[in-house]
């Protein structure tokens, strides 16, 4: 059993990644900011299961405590076999002629600056040239890295373009190190992410739009997530997978 960083996993996306890949053999480090008991009944739910996790808190702006994260994994977990660079900041709703820099800054630390600094950690424990095994990980982006988002979260799409870059660049880089990287683009998903911002029933009024005719829900990117850390994927880098029921 390896083990597997998930960032931003109390809730949506990151956590049904963390239950069903601790259902696929992985042991889930949960991370978290601010919504300690969502990640631990994530945690509990893994462990009664016969699954083995742990939650830990880590400020996704605070490299310090990115690196700790990666310390506690380490030893509550053992060896590092794979990444998901999954916590995300919408940085709020507004146009570009009200932009704030003190938000921007935040929501770059957090869905650019952290992705990097996670890997960094990620691939000092698996590439094969530093002694590792090898691994995977898997960006977390969105359809918006291509269709520019609705007109008050071009900052937010914008992010998530470069997430897109990443992956693209990153998977050419370490691939000789025993690492492969790709990354998934939700599209209109059923999560707390739009519904904190309270968007009128935004992702019910889309679902008749999509082509599959339905809005996904968390398990469904987590599925394409779990599948690109697998050996089933083997010879998968450098790809973006859209899982948005041909919505674009």
């Amino acid at each position: 059993m390896r083990a597997l960083v998930v960032t931003g996993a109390s809730r949506g996306i990151g956590a049904a990644t963390a239950r069903i890949a601790a259902g696929a053999g992985w042991a889930v480090c949960i991370n978290y900011n601010s919504h300690a008991a969502e990640a631990q009944a994530v945690a509990d739910g893994i462990r009664r299961s016969g699954g083995k996790a742990v939650a830990v808190k880590a400020d996704m702006a605070n490299e310090a405590e990115i690196v700790a994260m990666f310390a506690r994994s380490d030893a509550e977990l053992g060896p590092l076999g794979g990444l998901v660079n999954n916590a995300g900041y919408l940085g709020d709703e507004h146009k570009v002629e009200d932009f704030d820099v003190a938000t921007m800054q935040r929501l770059w630390a957090v869905n650019v600056v952290s992705y990097f600094v996670c890997a960094r950690e990620a691939i000092r424990r698996m590439s094969t040239k530093r002694g590792g095994r090898g691994g995977a990980i898997v960006n977390v982006a969105s359809m918006s890295a291509d269709n520019g988002g609705i007109g008050p979260r071009v900052h937010y799409a914008t992010t998530n373009g470069a997430r897109r870059t990443f992956t693209y660049g990153l998977a050419k880089q370490v691939g000789p190190e025993g690492i492969r990287v790709n990354g998934v683009m939700p599209g209109v998903i059923d999560t707390h992410f739009n519904d904190d911002f309270d968007n009128e029933g935004r992702n019910q009024r889309l679902g008749a739009m999509i082509p599959i005719g339905r809005v996904g829900v968390g398990d469904d990117v987590a599925r394409a997530i779990v599948w690109l850390l697998s050996e089933d994927a083997g010879y998968v880098s450098g790809a973006m997978v859209p899982v948005n029921g041909a919505f674009f």
